[in-house]
This record gives structure tokens, C-alpha cells and sequence, in this order.
């Protein structure tokens, strides 16, 4: 699903392989219509574009965590790459002139492959553990390991900026 680029670093242990240190667990799946890495968005920003929103489906042991969520109106949901590398800690992406560490990339293949998105929450129903969201970037099936409130007061930064990518001419993603 990913092939390796030149200039492009992998670690010599597979994090999967090492002994868990965290015992993160997933607490639900994302429904997505997209099957395939090739046909995925590859941003939030692309994934509204489409219009195809989503769902969340929360296993019952985590469904009481949900009371409340109703009030926000956007979510930040972590979810596990679960089909993506996790031994390429530098890469070479497309878009960049040079190979860049995976810490500064928002590229799924990365040691522990956290996946970070904020959507609008459509919405909520408790019982059932499902959570309607405008869109997702990520692949059928993927687990989801935690949900928060997103609060612009405190979550959003409106000069936040990415030398070389939020100039002129460049399309942030």
C-alpha cells in the first residue's frame, strides 16, 4: 500500500512488533465509503469537498462517554491508521523538494499511526453508539481510539503557519 521513495529512512524495529507500552484500545470503527488508499482523500479539507459524510460507531462499553457530546458542534476524533507503515521515519513525499522527518508531516506512515480529525458533528445517538459526522479522511473500518470536544476558543490558533506552505501559490495540504 505504500512503497518507499529515495531518500526515504525506515527504522530498524517495526513498532508493531515491540511489547505495548500504552494499551490504547479502540473503542468503535469509522464507516467511510473510501476502500482505497488511492481513492481516499488525503486531507478534512478534501474529504468536505467530496461531500460524503460519515459515521462512527461506538462499542457498547464506551457509549456512556458519548453523554454530553451533543452540545459541541465539531469534534476532534483520533483514530488508528491501522493499514499505514510504521517503520518509515523519514520520507519523501510528492509534493516536498526534499525527504522530511515524519514529525513534520501529516502523513499517515509514522511510528504509532495516530490519525487527527475535526468534523462537524451531524449527529449523536447515544444508544446505538453512532455518530453521523460530515466527512472523514480515512478508510472503511478504521478503528477509532478516542473523541474529544473541539473548542475553537482554545483548539484553533489563526496565525498558525507552515514555512514554505502557507505562502502564495501553495495549497496547504
Amino acid at each position: 500500500m505504500f512503497e518507499t521513495r529515495s531518500g526515504e529512512k525506515l527504522l530498524e524495529n517495526d513498532p508493531a512488533d515491540m511489547p505495548p507500552d500504552g494499551h490504547v484500545v479502540f473503542i468503535g470503527r469509522i464507516a467511510s465509503l473510501w476502500t482505497a488508499r488511492e481513492t481516499c482523500p488525503k486531507n478534512m479539507r478534501s474529504a468536505r469537498e467530496t461531500g460524503q459524510p460519515a459515521v462512527l460507531t461506538i462499542d457498547q462499553p464506551y457509549r456512556n462517554g458519548l453523554l454530553g457530546l451533543e452540545r459541541a458542534s465539531h469534534i476532534i476524533i483520533l483514530s488508528w491508521l491501522h493499514h499505514a507503515p510504521r517503520t518509515l521515519i523519514v520520507q519523501n513525499p510528492r509534493h516536498a523538494a526534499e525527504p522530511k522527518g515524519v514529525f513534520s508531516l501529516r502523513s499517515p506512515a509514522r511510528p504509532n499511526p495516530v490519525g487527527l480529525h475535526i468534523a462537524k458533528l451531524v449527529a449523536l445517538d447515544i444508544d446505538t453508539g453512532r455518530i453521523d459526522i460530515d466527512a472523514i479522511d480515512v478508510l472503511d473500518g478504521t478503528p477509532v481510539i478516542d473523541i474529544k470536544p473541539y473548542f475553537a476558543s482554545t483548539d484553533a490558533f489563526a496565525d498558525a503557519t507552515i514555512a514554505g506552505r502557507d505562502e502564495p501559490g501553495q495549497d496547504g495540504r
